[in-house]
Parts: structure tokens; C-alpha cells; sequence
């Protein structure tokens, strides 16, 4: 049967590396699970794979969108699906690669049929935040659906905000659309989740932020500083360079908050990932390991090291 290998883990613990190894052993391509690597304008600040890493291995879903374009974790669902039926035409294994929680979910379990956000609510809320802050978004989520409150992560504005659009599109709390009930698969599903001792994995998300702003983050950042207000650049790496460009920091500041929220979301992805009993974990250094995992799950013999 087909066989969607997932690699995941926290942002910057070393994912591209092991998967295009992975995906040249097996002759696959890869399909991008990390939503901001999507758009096409944001390259450095989402560490997209570079241009000798896209010609080695196939990649989709990288650079497909406009920062302009509304997509969400239930179209992608979508998509990939009606994807992985034309690959696995061609492939046996396909590899699904990126940190984004909820995306990864949307493919290996589905989502709930959640309605899309029109324009004029999403605008609405938008406002009410930016005009009352977090805690007043908290408070009406808690009036209206104190079910969601309780469970939300209730520092993350944006999961706030989307059940809020969701309450007031249908009139419903947003956690009486949520079933929870996992959609059934065509294909096998291995998960593989990299991981390193905090210690190490805070230092590699330091050494990348810095890297980025070598490369020119803050030059990319700057280009779209006119539409810092669109949802795909209020994100880690962008809304602190405009926090800068503002005023409130200087660019030392900026950078020390680029690295302190890198590694605030890392360890929410870590939280995640820990309720999943199904991950594999794994060092992003060891090969070996990870692809004794796949040729036993697989029935594949082994021909020789994964690194070419």
C-alpha cells in the first residue's frame, strides 16, 4: 500500500536536510507541510529550501501563493489529497515535510467541515484586536464559546480570532463544529518527529535567526512593509522587523524578539507533538535510525547509507 512518510518538528531542528536525503534514497518528492513556506514572496524569513535544494528533489507547495491570497489549513487538506492520488500513481512512498501543526493534521486526520471566513468578519476582528488587545478577544471567546476557551491556546491571537470568526458567522460556539472524528486515508501514514535536547535546538534556532538577517530578512521584510497588516506576515520574523520599522524597537531588540519567539513556537510545537503517540522520535542526525524505522515499516531492503 502507499505510504505517506510525515516528517516533522520544531521550527529549525534540521527537517530539509534529513528529508531531501530521504527523499533522494527513495526517488520521491516532497510536499511542503510548512504553510508560510506557501508564499512566494517570503523566502529568507520562512527559510525556504533554496534553489539547489529544489532542483535535487520535487518539491509542491513551496512559493505556489501570494502573500495576497486567502488559504487555509481545509483547503490545503484538499489539495494535498487530490494530490497524493496523482503521485501515488507514480510513487509508492511520498514525503510530507513541514512543522505546521495544523496542516500536518488536516492531511493525516482531516478536518472538521469548518466554513470559510468572509472578508467583512475576518476585517471585523481583525479591528477589535488591533483597537482592545488580547485580553478582550480572550474574554469574548470565553463568553461565547467557553468550551473553546478552556482548551485554546489562549496566548496564540490567532487561534483566538478564528474561532471568534467562526462563532459569529454561524451563530454557533466554534467547538460544536469540531468533531474531532479522524477521516479515513487511502494510503499509510508513518510519522517521524526530529527532535534535539532544548539546549541545542535554541542554539540552532539562534544561529538561523542570525543567518536570516545575513542574508537580508530585513530588506525582504521591508519590501511588503505596506501590507504588514495582511495575516500571512503578522508572523514570527516579519512583525518584529516592523515592530522596528515602527518605532517601538531598536533592530538589536527586534532580533532578540525574532529568536525569543522562534523559540516560544517551537516549544508550542513540541506541546503538540506530544499528544500524538504515533510520532517517532528521532535526532535529526541519525540516519541510521531513522531509516531502519522506514525499511522495517515499509519491507524495503536497505541497499546502502541513506547520505549520498
Amino acid at each position: 500500500m502507499s505510504t505517506l512518510i510525515v516528517i516533522t518538528g520544531p521550527t529549525g531542528v534540521g527537517k530539509t536536510n534529513i528529508s531531501l536525503q530521504l527523499a533522494e534514497k527513495f526517488g520521491c518528492p516532497i510536499i511542503s507541510a510548512d504553510s508560510r513556506q506557501f508564499y512566494r514572496e517570503l523566502k529568507i524569513g520562512t527559510a525556504a529550501p533554496s534553489e539547489e535544494e529544489l532542483q535535487r528533489v520535487t518539491h509542491y507547495f513551496i512559493g505556489t501563493h501570494s502573500i495576497f491570497d486567502e488559504y487555509n489549513a481545509g483547503q490545503y487538506e484538499e489539495d494535498v489529497i487530490v494530490l497524493l492520488d496523482e503521485l501515488f500513481q507514480k510513487h509508492s512512498v511520498v514525503l510530507l515535510v513541514g512543522g505546521s501543526m495544523m496542516y500536518v493534521d488536516a492531511v493525516c486526520n482531516g478536518l472538521d467541515n469548518i466554513p470559510t471566513v468572509d472578508v467583512e468578519t475576518r476585517r471585523f476582528w481583525q479591528k477589535e484586536y488591533a483597537a482592545k488587545g488580547l485580553e478582550f478577544i480572550q474574554n469574548e471567546l470565553r463568553r461565547l464559546d467557553e468550551k473553546h476557551y478552556n482548551e485554546v491556546d489562549l496566548k496564540n491571537p490567532k487561534r483566538i480570532l478564528h474561532a471568534l470568526e467562526i462563532c459569529t458567522m454561524t451563530g454557533n460556539p466554534y467547538s460544536n463544529l469540531r468533531t474531532g472524528e479522524r477521516k479515513k486515508r487511502n494510503f499509510e501514514i508513518l510519522k517521524i518527529g526530529l527532535n534535539l535536547p532544548r539546549p541545542e535546538l535554541y542554539e540552532r534556532i539562534n544561529r538561523r535567526v542570525d543567518q536570516m538577517m545575513e542574508a537580508g530578512l530585513l530588506e525582504e521584510a521591508s519590501q511588503f512593509y505596506p501590507h504588514k497588516h495582511l495575516n500571512t506576515l503578522n508572523t514570527v520574523g516579519y512583525k518584529e522587523i516592523y515592530a522596528f520599522m515602527d518605532g517601538e524597537w531598536d533592530i538589536e531588540t527586534a532580533i532578540g524578539m525574532i529568536k525569543q519567539n522562534s523559540r516560544r513556537y517551537a516549544k508550542r510545537q513540541l506541546t503538540w507533538y506530544n499528544r500524538d503517540a504515533e510520532i517517532n522520535w528521532f535526532r535529526p542526525d541519525d540516519e541510521k535510525s531513522i531509516m531502519d524505522l522506514i525499511t522495517s515499516q515499509l519491507q524495503i531492503k536497505d541497499n546502502g547509507p541513506i547520505i549520498n
